[in-house]
């Protein structure tokens, strides 16, 4: 089957990322070949017998920054394998930039079929020149720090592959989802969810969900969306209403 989608990721750590994209409907549509995965290692651009990708910052300071020139060749090396035709973005994410949702990954799959190419910062960061001179897409998973891009990026693949077709078992799972703008919710939090055993330590499933009435169990579960987002994520439900 040829892969619908490729993703490229450039990262000190290309024999260990992809552990991180290995399980669960990601890895085993990676098994199908709904889509690729190709990690390049900057390291293996340098030239010098450290094969050195950082150095100390000017003016001074802790930590140490990301290189430029062995990060350009390894995008250079990233887009000859690609080819000319393919227009894939290089998407980086930094605190820099604009809060990650679900609404930027659905853009994503119908923007770019083809997928896109991911920079995995370390260290104090990347060279802000080729940050300014290559990064297309910045994207901020938090307002939290971790150690190195790895994690956002699978995070963001991972809700990425999921939205495609064969991933999931049910072709409404995703459209159901928490912040997922096609869905009921329309941008708001899931409803709770029920199963087995109808009793349990004395609270029992609610009446309508058993009643087999389609339309009213998705009343409720509507209903149940906007309390939860009202108590949860107030912030969201001015939004998703206004859908």
């Amino acid at each position: 089957m040829e892969a619908r989608v490729r993703f490229d990721v450039i990262t000190l750590f290309p024999d260990h990322f992809p552990n991180l994209m290995a399980l669960g409907v990601v890895g085993r549509a990676l098994n199908k070949g709904i889509f690729e995965l190709h990690c390049w290692n900057p390291r293996d651009f340098t030239e010098d017998v450290h094969r050195t990708v950082d150095d100390r910052p000017y003016g001074g300071g802790p930590g140490m920054v990301m290189l430029a020139e062995p990060l350009v060749k390894t995008l250079e090396a990233v887009r000859q394998v690609r080819g000319t035709s393919d227009a894939a973005p290089l998407v980086f994410l930094t605190p820099h930039g604009p809060l990650l949702t679900q609404t930027h990954i659905r853009g994503m799959t119908t923007q770019y079929p083809q997928g896109c190419i991911f920079l995995c910062g370390r260290y104090e960061g990347v060279d802000q020149r080729f940050i300014d001179n290559y990064v297309d897409q910045t994207y901020c998973l938090g307002d939290f720090v971790l150690s190195g891009g790895e994690l956002p990026v699978a995070c963001l693949l991972d809700a990425w592959v999921r939205l495609l077709p064969g991933v999931l078992n049910h072709s409404e799972s995703a459209a159901q989802d928490s912040f997922e703008p096609e869905g009921l919710g329309k941008g708001l939090l899931d409803c709770p969810h029920y199963t087995r055993p109808e009793v349990f330590e004395n609270n029992t499933v609610p009446d309508v969900l058993l009643s087999g009435n389609h339309a009213k169990i998705a009343g409720w579960r509507f209903e149940k969306s906007k309390e939860f987002t009202k108590r949860y994520r107030p912030d969201l439900l001015k939004k998703g209403l206004d859908n």
